[in-house]
């Protein structure tokens, strides 16, 4: 039972993770990445669909994008998804490839990108600690209803803190990867 409640833990802590990451990959650095345009939605045909379903995006260097609508009439309708994005970006067209350069960021986007990512970091060890808490919850639950022995609830404790603590670490190392990713210039 308290394999069970560390496995359940241990998978829902891992998604966790993966949110994080998620998130981290849209906030961007200095650098021009196709996961940039991820979120971006293009209206094709009536439906919204990500951009990478209506178009090809490349890496043309390192502070460009390249944005090729499969079909010529989709070509404006990208380019203003684009434009209307959160990101700020400034396309524009030549021909039936949208460019797309990324600004240099400033010292001052820097500093508010890094609290943008420390905050998103921050929400993933509070679902972290939610999930401790739970798997805690339950364990207690087992000891209540007497499924279980005081030792074997402590010892399923002290397993679940050692699995949180591994995921807390995983998220700041990934906070200063990305932290640091953001400062180089």
């Amino acid at each position: 039972m308290i394999e069970d409640i560390k496995k359940d833990a241990s998978t829902r802590m891992t998604k966790s993770i993966e949110a994080l990451k998620n998130e981290f990959s849209k906030i961007r650095t200095g650098r021009a990445h196709i996961s940039l345009l991820d979120h971006v939605k293009v209206d094709y045909y009536g439906n919204e669909v990500p951009i990478n379903q209506a178009a090809t995006v490349s890496v043309s260097d390192a502070r460009t994008l390249s944005v090729q609508a499969w079909e010529k009439a989709m070509v404006p309708v990208v380019e203003k998804a684009i434009l209307n994005s959160d990101l700020g970006l400034n396309p524009s067209t030549s021909g039936d490839i949208i460019r797309v350069p990324l600004p240099m960021l400033t010292e001052e986007r820097r500093k508010e990108m890094i609290r943008v990512v420390r905050h998103e970091a921050e929400g993933a060890r509070v679902a972290v600690r939610n999930i401790r808490r739970d798997a805690n919850h339950d364990i207690k639950e087992l000891l209540k209803e007497k499924e279980l022995t005081e030792d074997d609830a402590h010892r399923g404790e002290d397993d679940i803190q050692k699995i949180t603590d591994k995921y807390v670490a995983e998220i700041e190392q990934l906070l200063e990867a990305k932290e640091k990713d953001l400062m180089e210039i």
